[in-house]
C-alpha cells in the first residue's frame, strides 16, 4: 500500500502507453516472486502454454484443420490439469492410495503454489474461448502474460475471463475519474477485510482452537456466525480490491459478489456468491457436460460432478468434497422438488432456510479434520451436552454484539440503498465530499488496525 502500489502506479503512468501492458507484466512477476520465487517458473510456463495454444489454435482455424485446433485445446487443458493435478492434488491422492490399500507411499509434501487455481483456470479458459471462436488470439506475448500474471487479482481472485478484457488488454483507457473509482472500491475492500472480516476472524480462531467436546450451543453458533461473517467479507474484501485496483489500471473486472446472504434460495446464493468461479465452472464443466439437456438422470449426473469439482478446487481435503456435494444435493432438491414451495414461501421464512443451510455449510467447510467439524456441529445441537450457554459464550455475545451486528448490516445491501438516497442525489459536490470523507476515514482506520493488530490471515492460500 505504501511502497509497491505507489511506485508501481508511477512507473506505469510515467511510461508511454505503448509500453504499460509490459510494465504491467513484469511488476506483476516481481509481486509474486516476492512471496513465490520458485514457482514463478509454474505460472509462466502456463502462460507460454496457452500463448503459443492460442496462436496454433488460430492458425489451424484459418487453415480450416479442426483436428490440429482440438490436439492444441487439449495440450492446454493437460498441462494445465497437470500443473495442478501435482501441487494440488498428488499428497491427496497419495493419502486415498495408502489408504485403500497396502501399499505405504510417501507424501511428497509439494508447498501449494499461491494463485495456481486462479491462474490455471484463466489460463485455460483462453484456450476453449479461442477454441470456440469466443475470443480472439491474442497475438502479443506481453499482453498476454500482462492479462494472466495481474497483480491486483492474481492470488485471490476474482476469476477474470479473457473475453471479458480482451479489448481492454491492448485498447483501455485510464482516466482520473476512472482512477478515482478505483480507489474508492479499494479502500471499502481495505475496511471489509481489515475492520470486519480480521476482527470477526478473531472471535472464529479463538472458538475454533477450543475442544468440541467444551463448547456450549451459544459459544458454537457465536463461533460460526463469525466464520460466515468472516469469509464473506474476507473474500468479496478482497474481491473489491481487486475490482478497484483494476479501474486504476482502466480494466473493469466483473463483480464477484451481489450480497449473498440476503438470498431466498441455496439456487439464488450461488448466483451471487464467488460469481466467477460458478460463471466459469458453468460455462466450462456443467455445459460442455450436456448441462440441462438430456434425461434427468443426466442432469443429476451433470450437477454431482459440477459440486464434485466446486468443492475439490477450493481445497485437497475431504470437507472440501463434502462440501461440495452438500450443495449439489441442496440444488436438487431445489431444482426438481422444493422450487415451487421456495416460490410461495414468505420471504423472511426463505431467507431463514437459507442462511441455516448456508451456516451449517460453512461448518463442513472451516474445519479439514472431518471429526473435528462433525463435534463442532453436533455443538450447534446441542449434542456435546455442555448445555445451552455458558460464561464464555456470553461474554463473547455480549463483548462483540455491535460488531457483529455492523457486520450483519454490512453485508445486505440496506448500506448501499440508503447512500443511494437523501444527501446523497441533491448535488455532486454534497456527494463527492461525503464520498471522499468516508473513503478517508476508513483509510485512517483500516491503516491503524493494521499497524496495531498482528492478526491478518489469508484465507486463500489452498487456491
Amino acid at each position: 500500500m505504501f511502497r509497491f502500489l505507489p511506485l508501481v502506479l508511477l512507473v506505469y503512468f510515467a511510461a508511454p502507453r505503448r509500453w504499460r501492458n509490459l510494465v504491467l507484466f513484469l511488476v506483476s512477476l516481481i509481486f509474486y516472486a516476492w512471496g513465490e520465487p520458485r514457482y514463478i517458473v509454474l505460472m509462466l510456463i502456463s502462460t507460454v502454454v496457452d500463448y503459443t495454444v492460442g496462436r496454433t489454435i488460430g492458425a489451424a482455424r484459418e487453415k480450416g484443420d479442426a483436428r490440429r485446433a482440438k490436439r492444441a485445446l487439449i495440450c492446454s487443458v493437460v498441462v494445465n490439469l497437470s500443473l495442478l493435478g501435482v501441487f494440488k492434488y498428488l499428497d491427496f491422492m497419495i493419502g486415498i492410495v495408502n489408504a485403500v490399500t497396502p501399499l505405504d507411499l510417501e507424501l511428497l509434501e509439494l508447498a501449494l503454489p499461491i494463485g495456481i487455481s486462479f491462474y490455471t483456470f484463466q489460463t485455460m479458459s483462453y484456450s476453449i474461448d479461442v477454441y470456440r471462436g469466443e475470443a480472439k488470439v491474442q497475438r502479443n506475448f506481453i499482453s498476454f502474460g500482462a492479462y494472466v500474471s495481474s497483480f491486483p487479482q492474481l492470488i485471490a481472485g476474482p476469476v477474470v475471463r479473457y473475453q471479458t478484457v480482451a479489448e481492454e488488454i491492448d485498447s483501455r483507457r485510464e482516466t482520473p475519474d476512472e482512477f478515482a473509482e478505483g480507489v474508492r472500491r479499494f479502500v471499502l475492500g481495505l475496511a471489509k477485510k481489515v475492520l470486519i472480516a480480521n476482527q470477526v476472524g478473531a472471535i472464529w480462531s479463538e472458538i475454533a482452537a477450543m475442544s468440541a467436546d467444551h463448547l456450549s450451543t451459544l459459544t458454537a453458533w457465536v463461533g460460526i456466525l463469525a466464520f460466515v461473517l468472516q469469509i464473506y467479507f474476507d473474500f468479496s474484501g478482497y474481491s473489491d480490491m481487486a475490482i478497484g485496483m483494476g479501474r486504476m489500471f482502466g480494466f473493469h473486472f466483473l463483480e464477484n459478489f451481489d450480497h449473498p446472504y440476503e438470498s431466498r434460495s441455496i439456487t439464488e446464493f450461488w448466483r451471487r456468491w464467488h460469481i466467477s468461479m460458478g460463471t466459469w465452472f458453468r460455462e466450462y464443466v456443467y455445459i460442455p457436460l450436456g448441462g440441462n439437456r438430456g434425461s434427468l438422470l443426466f442432469q443429476v449426473r451433470n450437477i454431482l460432478i459440477v459440486w464434485f469439482l466446486t468443492g475439490l478446487w477450493h481445497g485437497a481435503s475431504w470437507n472440501f468434497v463434502l462440501w461440495g456435494l452438500y450443495y449439489g444435493v441442496i440444488l436438487l432438491f431445489e431444482k426438481l422438488v422444493f422450487r415451487k414451495v421456495l416460490q410461495k414461501l414468505p420471504a423472511a421464512l426463505g431467507h431463514l432456510y437459507t442462511l441455516l443451510l448456508v451456516l451449517f455449510g460453512w461448518a463442513i467447510f472451516s474445519y479439514a479434520d472431518m471429526a473435528d467439524g462433525t463435534g463442532y456441529i453436533a455443538s450447534l445441537f446441542g449434542a456435546a451436552g455442555n448445555g445451552l450457554w455458558d460464561s464464555t459464550g456470553v461474554y463473547l455475545l455480549l463483548t462483540n454484539g455491535v460488531l457483529f451486528l455492523l457486520a450483519a448490516v454490512g453485508s445486505t445491501s440496506l448500506v448501499q440503498r440508503l447512500c443511494n438516497r437523501g444527501v446523497l442525489q441533491e448535488g455532486k459536490p454534497a456527494r463527492d465530499i461525503a464520498t471522499w470523507i468516508a473513503v478517508s476515514v476508513l483509510l485512517i482506520l483500516s491503516v491503524a488496525f493494521l499497524v496495531n493488530s498482528s492478526y491478518n490471515p489469508f484465507l486463500y492460500f489452498r487456491f
